[in-house]
């Protein structure tokens, strides 16, 4: 009997490695271009697991918007594979349609009334949660009965963040959610953004506005010439390295980047201490595009 059941627990731990291991967006090797003149993704590789929330940075340029795109199949790789689930994002077949909600900067608006569209999309959805659809609308106030081509960019923006949060897919793509949303409402967003979310999901924000996210990602991936440049979790990144307000450093020989903001001195440093710092988004990303290696290194024990 005894040894019935460790095979029973060996069974059990191999099949749950295999979902973990299939339970995610996988990108190979991509390579990717709108016309035949550059690459904008060469070899490019990128493993996402479930129970995350992504913060894909990059400048303007360097295919945030493309690689959502991709993972959704709307897009073709030129060579290589985007999988989800172990799947080819390219097939677009229904089952993985309804587990993948892109969220995209503009939307076909019909002169139709919020209510109304939810009537009509709401279906394809099997985990379409209305009582959640509501509280966000009711957080963002946003009348349902307002029609979609007669509202403001930013409240429109609202309503598809809230449907895309009612729709509990497994991945939640959200591209630039913040823009054109003022600062109270990008409180709410933060606010709808956590209350939604669960441990099964996985939800990617690609922006620009870093300020907007503070703690809210689990991951932080950086997109530059092509590649993924830097690919660490928020925890890791507070453990290995010090963001610095101070214009004098006892030894400048360990500083990892320099910058400056509204008269403020800013450096990194490796962390020497065993306390976890608080991370500075917009320092890091700096740091990364202007010497990726230099960040990098602190990472490779």
């Amino acid at each position: 009997m005894e040894v019935e059941y460790s095979n029973y627990i060996l069974y059990v731990w191999c099949i749950n490695i295999l979902i973990h291991y299939i339970n995610m967006i996988s990108i190979n090797n991509l390579e990717f271009s709108h016309n035949r003149k550059k690459d904008l993704f060469k070899d490019l590789n990128l493993k996402l697991e479930k129970g995350k929330i992504y913060g894909l940075l990059g400048k303007n340029g360097t295919g945030k918007s493309t690689l959502l795109r991709l993972v959704c199949g709307m897009l073709k790789p030129k060579t290589g594979t985007v999988l989800v689930d172990d799947k080819p994002s390219i097939s677009r077949d229904v089952e993985l349609l309804q587990r993948v909600y892109l969220q995209q900067e503009e939307n076909y608006l019909s002169p139709i009334s919020l209510s109304e569209y939810v009537s009509a999309y709401r279906d394809f959805y099997p985990k379409f949660d209305q009582e959640k659809l509501e509280s966000s609308m009711q957080i963002f106030e946003v009348p349902m009965d307002s029609k979609l081509n007669e509202i403001s960019f930013g409240q429109r923006k609202k309503f598809f963040l809230s449907f895309g949060m009612a729709t509990n897919v497994d991945y939640l793509l959200l591209d630039e959610p913040t823009n054109s949303l003022d600062v109270p409402s990008r409180s709410q967003f933060r606010k709808v953004l956590t209350a939604g979310f669960h441990e099964s999901q996985t939800i990617i924000i690609s922006t620009h506005n870093i300020f907007d996210f503070g703690r809210l990602f689990d991951t932080v991936i950086i997109l530059d010439d092509g590649q993924v440049v830097f690919n660490q979790d928020i925890e890791a990144i507070e453990q290995k390295l010090s963001f610095i307000k101070s214009n004098t450093i006892d030894d400048e020989s360990v500083v990892l980047h320099k910058d400056t903001r509204y008269g403020d001195h800013l450096s990194i440093i490796p962390n020497s201490d065993d306390e976890p710092t608080s991370v500075d988004l917009e320092v890091l990303f700096k740091a990364v595009v202007n010497n990726s290696k230099a960040i990098n290194s602190q990472f490779k024990n």
